[in-house]
């Protein structure tokens, strides 16, 4: 409050006690109490002044008797809460056996007990104890119905037991009661058990809620629709799913690799193609050029001619470099798919370049060169360190033309800085 807006205050204050002084100077008024003998007689003013003062001493008497059991208390509120900082800790750490301990004697504090219980319960469910989870959670829900069922399907999901934590949910997601964690847990629950109409459901709730961050939120979108896409029985299904989804949805990378895959396996060749490349051209996916460079039929010289044009842009690509070669083994054309499948592996060595590499030399009829290839690609596969095979350095490869000018989609050169 500003400065004159306290002058004020006190002014109109003052004023109201001088005319009340005034009042009461007037006329004081007269109290006058016998009791057995006992007369006392005073003003009025006195009388209330009086009973102030005794309500101020009895006030003052009840807490100094009080003071005892509430120092008791006050200590019980403090050590109550000192072990709920260290159960929460312990949680955190990975003690959760201490963090249970902990957190059960915090929560013999009623103003504790909701928070304490629910987090003891997600310490027995981190230990494997989700029988004892699921007691503690019986006694928190008591206190916090909501928060504890929603722990519980997660303690459920966790213990294998999907089907029961989606049943658990359900009633509040039909009545759209449910909690934002509730809804996540719809999400998880409903995927594991099979159930991908209701994690579908679960996404809309969720998304306005906001409770997730973008990229988790992406990242279990992601999951629901391609659990989805694979779901379709066949490829009328696939049609109808897919034409459903808004744009936002079917431009998600993964959704169209999934979906990419989906169709190609029930048939739908130029559908599967025409949804790659539109994402690629939109925003270039290393794993969709992969997709694309693996799917079958089409006019294989067409896609060869496509993917050179992208290799202007994107020279040091190895997934699109790994991509022509395999394109070009598919072509028979031997000696430009060694060229492209070695500087693949200069930039990032793979099984997938290693095979493709063996393929090319086996069809050149070098057989010795094509099995160390492929034992370079079982090593690869296995986590092993490949060999490198004879006059394949790093260092001869990049003299035959890694090209070490990066250039974006238009061509045009990217600086380095």
């Amino acid at each position: 409050m500003k400065l004159w807006r306290w002058i004020l205050l006190l002014v109109i204050v003052a004023a109201l006690a001088a005319f009340g002084w005034h009042w009461v100077a007037a006329d004081p008024g007269d109290v006058l109490i016998r009791i057995r003998g006992w007369r006392v007689e005073t003003s009025l003013v006195a009388a209330v002044g009086f009973l102030l003062l005794a309500w101020a001493l009895l006030v003052g008497a009840w807490r100094l008797a009080r003071w005892p059991f509430g120092a008791l208390s006050r200590r019980h509120r403090r050590l109550s809460h000192q072990r709920l900082g260290e159960g929460l800790i312990a949680l955190t750490e990975g003690r959760h056996g201490d963090a249970e301990r902990d957190l059960n004697r915090a929560s013999r504090l009623a103003s504790l007990r909701g928070p304490a219980l629910l987090a003891s319960a997600e310490a027995a469910s981190r230990r494997g104890e989700h029988a004892r989870a699921l007691e503690t959670l019986g006694e928190a829900a008591q206190v916090a119905p909501q928060a504890a069922r929603v722990l519980r399907a997660r303690v459920l999901r966790r213990d294998g037991k999907p089907a029961e934590a989606l049943a658990l949910l359900a009633p509040e997601a039909d009545a759209n009661k449910l909690s934002p964690g509730g809804w996540r847990e719809l999400a998880l629950a409903a995927l594991a058990a099979g159930d991908i109409r209701r994690a579908r459901e679960a996404l809309e709730p969720l998304q306005k809620s906001g409770a997730l961050g973008t990229r988790a939120y992406a990242a279990l979108e992601s999951r629901v629709l391609v659990a989805s896409i694979v779901a379709a029985a066949d490829a009328a299904a696939l049609n109808t799913l897919w034409s459903q989804w808004p744009k936002t949805q079917r431009r998600l990378p993964v959704v169209v690799d999934a979906y990419a895959r989906r169709a190609a396996g029930f048939g739908l060749m130029l559908p599967a193609m025409d949804e790659v490349e539109s994402a690629i051209r939109r925003e270039w996916s290393p794993a969709l050029v992969e997709t694309w460079g693996t799917l079958p039929g089409g006019d294989i010289e067409v896609r060869l001619r496509r993917a050179e044009g992208w290799l202007d842009a994107h020279p040091n690509d190895a997934v699109l470099l790994l991509t022509l070669g395999r394109l070009c083994v598919q072509q028979k054309l031997w000696g430009k798919a060694r060229q492209y499948l070695e500087r693949s592996l200069a930039l990032a060595p793979g099984a997938g370049a290693w095979e493709a590499l063996g393929d090319a030399c086996a069809g050149q009829g070098d057989a010795t060169q094509a099995q160390r290839c492929y034992r370079n690609a079982l090593s690869a596969v296995r986590g092993e360190a490949s060999p490198e095979l004879p006059g394949t350095t790093a260092s001869s490869i990049d003299a035959r033309g890694i090209a070490m000018e990066e250039r974006n989609e238009h061509g045009m050169p990217r600086l380095r800085g």
